[in-house]
């Protein structure tokens, strides 16, 4: 008998994010929850696999995706692709589990931050954890995965003439043309996070969380254990022991953090923080009104 995807995906947990936001050590400790089911890692292919949804097709022309886009054919695919996947923390596949009726689907990619309309239809009743990074160490860390070359998403991406595109590719990336590395990343995030906190705000307060990441790397049990009684997944001791010390970096660092790391790239950062001021006011304003967009 086929899973009852409505039951299955009850109440999936979202991690809205920009890229390089800590988002993959977010998802990697929250992954550690007895309840919680994942596929293992981004869902690039799973969403983008399908024509309809990839921006290489000419069907969509950036990683925006709104509700319209989510038809019963897509909506019943992405299911099924996800169900085909998922597994626990201890690597239990669901296809051979499938006697399990009650579980937590835990989903994070950065490009999922221009997607919320469309994730939505297809997880109706989805709860959101949206996670807030700092401008100035977050383009920091765009500028190096752009340099890296290693998180490249469109190496031939129609039109462009810059380097092959990296991270997320928002609305509007046409009049990128021509402009420096730090500029696109300086657009990329605002962009990323203007959409979450529109999105967000067209929700029921308590249908979605929000904590900065600071927050998750100092204080990192409580500001779990939030989130964990705002989902309502559960914190055994596996969970406890994992969040009361250093968690570890995640799979996609680059470099170990550091608080003053960013200042390598200031030059490149500084003189476009104006462009992003007025996001970066309405992320600040809603950390401090503790997780309201406005």
């Amino acid at each position: 008998m086929p899973p009852d995807f409505d039951k299955l995906f009850d109440r999936p947990v979202i991690i809205m994010a920009a890229p390089r936001s800590g988002s993959t050590l977010l998802f990697e400790t929250l992954s550690e929850a007895p309840d919680v089911w994942t596929v293992g890692g981004e869902s690039h292919q799973f969403i983008e696999g399908l024509k309809p949804l990839n921006p290489l097709s000419g069907a969509v022309d950036s990683n925006r995706l709104e509700a319209a886009h989510a038809g019963e054919l897509i909506i019943r695919q992405l299911r099924q692709r996800f169900a085909r996947f998922l597994r626990d923390r201890d690597g239990r596949e669901f296809v051979q589990n499938q006697n399990i009726k009650k579980l937590r689907f835990l989903e994070k990619t950065p490009k999922n931050a221009l997607r919320q309309p469309f994730l939505e239809k297809v997880f109706p009743g989805a709860l959101y954890v949206y996670l807030f990074r700092d401008p100035r160490p977050n383009i920091s860390s765009m500028i190096e995965a752009w340099k890296a070359r290693k998180w490249v998403t469109y190496p031939r991406l129609p039109g462009w003439t810059g380097p092959p595109w990296s991270l997320l590719l928002p609305p509007g990336w046409q009049e990128l043309n021509g402009r420096s590395v730090p500029e696109v990343c300086a657009f990329q995030w605002a962009t990323a996070n203007r959409f979450i906190l529109d999105d967000l705000g067209e929700l029921p307060p308590d249908r979605w969380i929000a904590c900065d990441f600071e927050e998750l790397t100092n204080k990192t049990a409580e500001t779990v254990q939030r989130i964990c009684d705002f989902a309502g997944l559960s914190m055994d001791e596996r969970l406890r022991r994992h969040v009361s010390k250093p968690l570890p970096l995640s799979r996609y660092t680059l470099t170990a953090p550091e608080p003053e790391k960013w200042l390598k790239n200031k030059d490149l950062i500084l003189p476009r923080l104006a462009s992003v001021e007025a996001v970066w006011e309405r992320c600040r304003r809603m950390v401090d009104q503790g997780g309201s967009p406005s």
